[in-house]
C-alpha cells in the first residue's frame, strides 16, 4: 500500500543552519529547479518517515515574510498553498538559532500566524551551551504554543525526534488560533480593511487574512500592486492613506508598529525560557573573528584563501580537464574510424562527440570550485569575506557578496555565474552575474599566449625591471577588471537602477563543515550544470558544425588537391617504414591533407561569412581570416586557435600548449599578407586589436547558456552577448586605430 504523503515548508533566517538540516533530511532525494516566473531557486527533499513520506521545500533564507518583490513573495506563496505544482502546506519545519532567538523568533511569530502546523528546530543548541545561554525547551514549546525539538544538523542529531513531532503536529491537524501580537486598533483596522475587500466584487478570490494585514503594513505599495486587477488599486488606495494616519494619530505609526508589537511578543515568549551569563562568554570564534575580520589581518587571510581556491580551480583542475578532453578525443577517434568518411561522421564526431566534450571539459572547475565554496559557507569563513569585500565593493554599487562568483570568473566564469546563488538582491545577483563573464577566464590565456609570444618582444621595460611580455598581459586582465566595475557602476545607475542594499549578514558560529553535506552540494552543482546546460550547448555545438561543414563540396577540392595526395602516398608506400625519405613524405601528406581541410573552411558557410564581413573587420586591423576564426569562436573561445590552425593549413587539432605547435602557428601568422596589397596582416597592434576584443568579447555559449539558466529568462544573456560584443569591437578598432597612428617602437 502507498504511503501517505505530506507537503512540509522549511524556512528559517539565514545562517540557521537551514540547508544543512534540509540535506539531512532528504539527503540525496532532492531536485532543484526555479520557481515559476521568479529566479528564486527551488530545492524539494524527499524524507521516508515510519509510514508516510515527506516532500520537503526549502524556502529561500528570510529574516521576516514581508515580500518587496516577486523574489520574496516565493515564501508567502508557498505557505499560502498558492503555488499550483506545490498545493496546500500540510506543516511548516521552522528553523532557528539558539544562540539568537530573540531575533529568530521575530520570523517564527509571523509563520505562526498562517495557522499552520508547525515545528521549532533549535539548532545550533551546542554553540548555545558553550557561550553559556541555557534554555528551557519544553517551556519555550509551551509558551510557543507547537512542539520545539533540540537538533544539531551538521551531525544529524534530532532528525528522528524531528521526523515523530512532524507526523504528530499533521495528525493533530491545524492549531487553535492564536493571539495576535497586534494592539487592538492595529486589529480593528485590519478587520474594516478585511471587510472593504470581501465587499469588493472585483476580487476574484477572497484575500487571505495575512495578506490583508501584511496590505496595511507594506508602505512600499508592492503587494498592493501584486493583489491590484481592474480597479482594485482605487479602492484600496484612499482607505489605506486614511487607515495610516489614524494609526499614527494612535502612537501605532506603520510599519514601525510590526516590530513592535513582535519584539514584545519575542520577549512574552521567552520570558523564564532563556537564562544568560551575567558576562558574554568568550568563545573561540571570538578570537579567530578578530583576526579573520581584522582590516589588515584579515584582508591578507582573506588573500591567501582566494589564491588557494583560485590556483585550485585553475592547476588541479587542468589535469583532469585534460583527462577528459583526451578521454573525449579517445572516443572520437574510435568512433570515427567505425565510420565511412562524409557528413555523418563529422557530425558524430565533431558535431556530437565534441560538443559533449566542450560540456564536460568544464566539470572538473564546476566542482572543485563548489567543493571548495561548499566547505568555506559551512564552516562560516564565507560571511566573513563578504564582509571584508564590502566596502571595496560598494564603491561600484555592489555589495561584498559579489567579490566571490568574481573573483572565481577568472578560472571560468560558468562557476563564477552559478556562484552568484549566494547573492540575496536580485539586482546586485543580475549586476554581478552579467559583469563575470568580464574576467580574463583562462580560455582567454591561450589567445594572449600565441599573440604575445608572436608579436611582442622580449624585452624588459620600466629601467629594465617588468617585462613587457608580462606586462601585456597583466594589462589584458587589468581591462577585465576596470571594464567590468565601469559596467556594473552603469548598470546599477541605469537598468537595475537601485540603491546599494546595506550590507546586512550574521556572522555564523564556527564549525566544522560536514562532509556528507560538501560533497552532496558540489555533486548538486556538477549535475544541474551538465542536465540544464548540456543539452543547449550540444545543439549550438552541432549548428556551428553545420556551419563550418556545408556546403561540402568535395569534387572541386578533390579535384584539384586530391591527386597530389593520391600521388604522394603512392610514393610513401614505395619507400622503408621509419625511413627519413617516408617521414618527409608523410609531412608533405598532412600538409596538403591541412590545405584541404583549409579549402573546405573557407568554402563553408562560416569561411563565406567571414569574406562578407571582413569589411566591417577591416576597421579593426583584421582580414577575413582574423574574422572567420573569431566568427568560429563565439560558442567557445577556445575554438580561435583551431580554427586559425585549419586556416592556415596546420589542422584543426593544433596543441596550444605544445611549444613546436606554438612557433608553427606563429611563423604562419607572421607570413600571413593582405591579398590585396601585400602587406602584413599582423603587427603590434592588430595583435593588441585581437587580444582586446578576446578580453571584452562574450565568447562562450557555455557561459551564455548558464546566465540564462541562472536568470530565468533568455534577455539577459542576449544582453549580455549584445553589450559585450559592442564592448569588444569598439576597443579593438580604438586599440588598432590609436596603436597604428603612434610612431613604431618595436
Amino acid at each position: 500500500m502507498a504511503a501517505h504523503k505530506f507537503t512540509v515548508a522549511l524556512i528559517g533566517n539565514p545562517n540557521t543552519g537551514k540547508s544543512t538540516l534540509f540535506s539531512a533530511l532528504a539527503g540525496i532525494r532532492q531536485r532543484v529547479g526555479n520557481y515559476p516566473g521568479v529566479t528564486v531557486e527551488k530545492k524539494i527533499g524527499t524524507l521516508r518517515g515510519d509510514a508516510c513520506e515527506y516532500e520537503l521545500v526549502d524556502l529561500p533564507g528570510t529574516y521576516s515574510l514581508a515580500p518587496r518583490s516577486p523574489d520574496e513573495m516565493v515564501a508567502v506563496d508557498v505557505l499560502l498553498g498558492n503555488v499550483a505544482e506545490l498545493g496546500p502546506i500540510d506543516a511548516v519545519l521552522s528553523i532557528v538559532d539558539a544562540s539568537n532567538l530573540d531575533r529568530n523568533l521575530y520570523l517564527v511569530s509571523q509563520v505562526l500566524e498562517l495557522g499552520l502546523p508547525t515545528v521549532i528546530a533549535l539548532n545550533m543548541c551546542d554553540l548555545a551551551r558553550a557561550r553559556g545561554i541555557q534554555i528551557d525547551v519544553e517551556r519555550l514549546s509551551a509558551q510557543l504554543g507547537a512542539p520545539v525539538v533540540e537538533v544539531q544538523a551538521n551531525r544529524q542529531l534530532g532528525v528522528k525526534e524531528l521526523k515523530e513531532q512532524l507526523a504528530a503536529a499533521i495528525s493533530a491537524g491545524i492549531p487553535a488560533a492564536r493571539p495576535s501580537p497586534f494592539p487592538q486598533a492595529f486589529q480593528e483596522e485590519v478587520a474594516a480593511l478585511e471587510s472593504l475587500l470581501a465587499s469588493n466584487e472585483i476580487r476574484a478570490r477572497a484575500i487571505p487574512r495575512y495578506l490583508v494585514e501584511r496590505l496595511m503594513l507594506d508602505t512600499s505599495g508592492y503587494l498592493q500592486r501584486a493583489l491590484a486587477t481592474n480597479g482594485f488599486a482605487d479602492v484600496v488606495d484612499g482607505h489605506l492613506k486614511l487607515a495610516r494616519e489614524r494609526l499614527a494619530k494612535a502612537g501605532l505609526p506603520v510599519p514601525a508598529v510590526e516590530a513592535q508589537a513582535r519584539y514584545g511578543w519575542v520577549a512574552q515568549m521567552l520570558t523564564g525560557v532563556v537564562t544568560r551569563p551575567p558576562e558574554r562568554i568568550e568563545v573561540r570564534g571570538d578570537r579567530i573573528d578578530r583576526i579573520l575580520t581584522h582590516k589588515v589581518w584579515g584582508t591578507l587571510v582573506f588573500a591567501a584563501a582566494m589564491l588557494a581556491v583560485f590556483s585550485a580551480v585553475f592547476v588541479v583542475a587542468d589535469p583532469l580537464m585534460q583527462a577528459i578532453d583526451s578521454g573525449i578525443g579517445w572516443i572520437g577517434n574510435e568512433v570515427g574510424a567505425r565510420l565511412d568518411e562524409g557528413p555523418l561522421r563529422s557530425l558524430v564526431v565533431d558535431g556530437v562527440i565534441g560538443g559533449v566534450g566542450s560540456v564536460l571539459v568544464f566539470l572538473p572547475q564546476i566542482m572543485i570550485l563548489f567543493f571548495f565554496l561548499a566547505v568555506l559557507e559551512d564552516c562560516g569563513y564565507m560571511a566573513r569575506a563578504a564582509y571584508l569585500m564590502d566596502k571595496l565593493m560598494v564603491r561600484v554599487g555592489l555589495s561584498g557578496k559579489s567579490f566571490i562568483p568574481l573573483l572565481s570568473s577568472f578560472a571560468c566564469a560558468i562557476p563564477g555565474v552559478m556562484a552568484t546563488r549566494v547573492i540575496e538582491n536580485r539586482r546586485d545577483r543580475l549586476t554581478t552575474m552579467l559583469v563575470a563573464p568580464l574576467m580574463s577566464c583562462s580560455a582567454r590565456l591561450p589567445v594572449y599566449a600565441i599573440l604575445i609570444g608572436a608579436f611582442i618582444p622580449p624585452i624588459a621595460v620600466a629601467g629594465g625591471i617588468v617585462p613587457l611580455q608580462g606586462l601585456v598581459l597583466f594589462a589584458m586582465y587589468l581591462l577585465g577588471i576596470v571594464t567590468a566595475a565601469l559596467v556594473a557602476l552603469v548598470l546599477k545607475r541605469t537598468i537595475l537602477r537601485g540603491p546599494t542594499p546595506p550590507f546586512v549578514m550574521e556572522l555564523p558560529s564556527y564549525k566544522w563543515p560536514s562532509p556528507k553535506i560538501v560533497l552532496e552540494r558540489m555533486a548538486e552543482r556538477a549535475w544541474a550544470f551538465i542536465a540544464r546546460a548540456g543539452t543547449l550547448i550540444l545543439a549550438v555545438s552541432i549548428l556551428v558544425w553545420a556551419a563550418s561543414y556545408f556546403p561540402h563540396h568535395a569534387p572541386e577540392i578533390e579535384a584539384s588537391l586530391g591527386p597530389r595526395v593520391h600521388q604522394l602516398e603512392l610514393e610513401r608506400d614505395a619507400l622503408v617504414e621509419h625511413s627519413p625519405a617516408r617521414e618527409q613524405l608523410d609531412s608533405q601528406i598532412n600538409d596538403v591533407e591541412n590545405e584541404i581541410a583549409a579549402a573546405y573552411q573557407r568554402n563553408s558557410f562560416l569561411g563565406r561569412l567571414g569574406h562578407w564581413i571582413e569589411p566591417a573587420v577591416r576597421p579593426l586591423g583584421w582580414d577575413w581570416r582574423i574574422g572567420c576564426a573569431a566568427l568560429a569562436s563565439f560558442p567557445a573561445r577556445e575554438v580561435v586557435m583551431g580554427a586559425l590552425g585549419v586556416i592556415y593549413n596546420l589542422g584543426s587539432d593544433l596543441d596550444v600548449g605544445d611549444a613546436s605547435d606554438q612557433d608553427r602557428l606563429s611563423a604562419r601568422m607572421r607570413a600571413a599578407v593582405w591579398e590585396d596589397t601585400g602587406e602584413p596582416v599582423y603587427t603590434v597592434p592588430v595583435a593588441l586589436s585581437i587580444m582586446v576584443f578576446f578580453a571584452l568579447c562574450a565568447q562562450c555559449a557555455s557561459t551564455l547558456v548558464i546566465i540564462r539558466r541562472e536568470s530565468g529568462n533568455w534577455w539577459w544573456p542576449a544582453f549580455t552577448f549584445v553589450y559585450m560584443t559592442t564592448l569588444a569591437y569598439l576597443g579593438a578598432m580604438a586599440t588598432y586605430q590609436v596603436g597604428s597612428r603612434l610612431p613604431t617602437i618595436f
